[in-house]
């Protein structure tokens, strides 16, 4: 492939993406032998591999077209690829720092990194003041990841026209993917859950960095107007909202082998994610105080008894929740492509763009037909009726002048909180 010709990189983006990944990795690679072959058999070539190997280059895919359908060609091509493989580290780096903060066992169905280190050295068993050493190297291993993305985002837009605006926008999204982990984590050890404080995580953690980040560099690249950017970034906001909402769901009752995580992780976690604080309030509307004291059993860091983790899933089909999350994936979603629709990119890509929300959101019919059944200790039943909500858009909500302009659902207006 030609990765300098557009209308090549056009038919496979991320055919492309991993082109250009795999030309800086190998040289970031051969830095490290150079450095020390240990450190570069065990930690170096770990990065490379796990950035190569995996996902599905989502955030590549958002960043080209939004810079093809600005007008972006064959002079902003290396560029765009070149932040795009940037993109790709930066994800390894927060997978990577997730898992080890976490605890997650499994990757991608195989061994997270950190996992995979004991494994290698036989040290799951034996704890570091910070851990495992599996545990401290994984922390190494994002922060390699992360330089690295660094060096490809400097050396990419280096000398662009856009170059200010562009390091710009990538400083914001570094800073907001931290604070969003924080807040995830904090969520995790203190009881002050509501939705809004579950919404302003999901955005700052995931939706602007999946969606409406990767869009705005796209747009800032091709030599965009602010408007623009403004534009593409709110409707990636919304999108990006939807996939990690529909994400809490997959996580909760998708298959662990086409998930490659397992199920209910979660509820095992005490994680205040969206899906649990909209359960806490329909119990709370219902007066379901049996409800309300098992999630109040499962959150905030306590330790999740045999049995909760079903008992949770249960509650969740039962009282509603997951068919409430459902609707609100697909108001989300459909309402980022609509405003990507909006946003006057070239009608290819806006309908690339928006093609690509709803296939990350699973609300395609081919998406649909492939989507996982629900968890398995549920009745049928209730996994139909949640295929039917999935398929069939709630009425939309009361929406809100935001500060940038864009209309967008109360419960998505992330600078308020309670």
């Amino acid at each position: 492939m030609r990765v300098s010709d557009p209308l090549e990189v056009d038919r496979d983006v991320p055919a492309a993406v991993a082109v250009c990944l795999g030309r800086t990795l190998e040289r970031r690679v051969e830095e490290a032998t150079a450095m020390d072959p240990v450190f570069a058999a065990d930690v170096a070539d770990r990065v490379a591999r796990f950035t190569l190997e995996g996902g599905r280059r989502l955030r590549a895919q958002f960043l080209w077209w939004a810079m093809r359908g600005c007008g972006g060609g064959a002079r902003e091509t290396p560029r765009a690829l070149g932040v795009a493989a940037a993109l790709e580290l930066i994800q390894t780096c927060a997978l990577v720092h997730d898992d080890v903060m976490d605890g997650s066992p499994l990757r991608r169905g195989r061994p997270a990194l950190h996992v995979a280190v004991d494994a290698r050295y036989g040290t799951g068993g034996r704890p570091l003041p910070c851990g495992t050493f599996g545990t401290a190297a994984a922390v190494l291993a994002g922060d390699l990841a992360l330089a690295w993305a660094d060096d490809a985002f400097a050396e990419s837009v280096r000398g662009a026209p856009a170059e200010r605006r562009a390091a710009g926008v990538w400083r914001v999204m570094r800073a907001e993917m931290v604070a969003g982990q924080y807040l995830d984590l904090r969520g995790q050890v203190t009881s002050a859950a509501s939705e809004r404080r579950a919404l302003r995580t999901a955005v700052l953690k995931t939706a602007l960095y999946t969606v409406g980040h990767p869009l705005a560099l796209g747009a800032v690249l091709a030599g965009a107007p602010e408007p623009t950017v403004v534009a593409l970034r709110a409707a990636g906001r919304s999108a990006g909202l939807a996939f990690q909402l529909r994400d809490d769901i997959r996580g909760a009752f998708g298959d662990p082998a086409r998930t490659g995580k397992p199920v209910g992780e979660d509820v095992r976690e005490g994680k205040a994610t969206f899906l649990l604080t909209v359960a806490r309030d329909l119990c709370a509307r219902r007066g379901d105080r049996a409800g309300l004291r098992l999630l109040d059993g499962v959150t905030g860091g306590r330790a999740v008894r045999a049995g909760d983790v079903e008992r949770v899933l249960d509650l969740l089909v039962a009282c509603g929740a997951r068919d409430e999350v459902a609707r609100r994936v697909e108001e989300l979603c459909v309402r980022g492509a609509e405003a990507v629709a909006a946003a006057g990119l070239s009608p290819r890509a806006a309908g690339l763009i928006g093609r690509l929300m709803r296939e990350a959101c699973g609300l395609d019919a081919a998406a649909r037909a492939a989507a996982e059944p629900g968890h398995g200790g549920h009745t049928a039943g209730r996994q139909e009726r949640a295929d039917a909500v999935a398929a069939d858009p709630a009425p939309p909500s009361p929406a809100r002048r935001t500060p940038d302009g864009t209309t967008t659902p109360d419960t998505v207006l992330i600078g308020e909180t309670r």
